[in-house]
């Protein structure tokens, strides 16, 4: 199995480490724009050569695009235009309806499988990438009927081989749900930076931080140059989670200076999230039981 692919950070450079570790790889090309990252993911031993675009896809079995999204929207025509009839071409973007509307009329678009991992971290660059980063998390397939296939198959094989379990849903669908999930957390991160850093005395502040803001903030350490383009592609989606939310930090506001009985109510209901997260929530379950037995072979 010869993998090309295209973006050495924390995805693609994560993904190439688990297929060379489970086997899945035979040999790993990389593509990159970045010529530092390009030589730093060859020498750490995430693929086996650096080769142009032409030359790399050439004799790729499988090509994985793992750039930010508005990039994977230009480059992608192009890969499909440049790929034999067997290749494989899949993507890693966080998001999926403008990706899979750039191509919906190419010749090619049986040879394409959207996807989605869901796992990361707030670093990037080749050195930020983590053998097991997806173990046990779910990868997202969209539109799977519209892929051949073969190509549908091999991607199957493809996260199954990293411990994914693998969820499948529409493009929209995809879109619409991680831009609550997903989306919408680093948005509030990003906001909740820009509020402390507005404190006067915020050196004070930094002194004092603890582990819960920490964890909290983390995410605003994310690279503004992967976030920005998902938030403009998924535009529509992330001002609803954001309208959601910033309507729920109202009613919050407004109970703390007025109803402290309401204020216990919403604090109990949100922890109810600790039941569905550890999956305790019964229709949670039968959801995903659902999803992913229905669709896994």
């Amino acid at each position: 199995m010869n993998i090309t692919v295209i973006g050495l950070g924390l995805i693609g450079g994560s993904i190439a480490r688990d297929l060379r570790k489970n086997g899945f790889a035979t040999a790993i090309t990389g593509v990159d724009a970045n010529s530092e990252h390009a030589e730093k993911a060859k020498s750490i031993g995430l693929v086996d050569q650096i080769l142009p675009l032409e030359q790399a896809l050439a004799a790729a079995d499988l090509v994985i695009i793992a750039i930010p999204v508005d990039k994977i929207k230009l480059l992608l025509p192009k890969v499909l235009d440049l790929i034999s009839d067997r290749t494989t071409v899949t993507d890693m973007g966080s998001t999926k309806k403008e990706l899979s509307d750039v191509v919906a009329n190419h010749p090619n678009r049986r040879n394409y499988v959207p996807a989605h991992p869901m796992s990361g971290t707030e670093n990037s660059g080749p050195e930020a990438a983590l053998e097991g980063l997806f173990n046990n998390k779910i990868a997202i397939i969209c539109d799977h009927e519209k892929s051949g296939p073969q190509h549908l198959a091999l991607i199957e094989k493809m996260f199954q081989s990293m411990e994914m379990n693998i969820a499948y849903m529409s493009a929209d669908e995809q879109d619409h749900s991680t831009a609550f999930i997903s989306h919408l957390p680093h948005a509030a991160a990003y906001a909740l930076a820009n509020a402390v850093q507005d404190k006067e005395d915020r050196s004070i502040i930094f002194d004092l931080a603890s582990g819960g803001f920490r964890s909290t903030v983390r995410l605003a350490k994310s690279e503004p140059s992967m976030w920005g383009p998902i938030f403009q592609q998924n535009r529509s989606y992330v001002v609803e989670s954001l309208e959601v939310y910033i309507k729920h930090l109202i009613d919050f506001k407004k109970s703390i200076e007025h109803d402290e009985k309401r204020m216990y109510k919403l604090m109990n209901n949100a922890n109810k999230i600790r039941s569905i997260l550890g999956g305790e929530n019964p229709s949670l379950i039968k959801n995903e039981e659902k999803i992913v037995k229905f669709y896994t072979k």
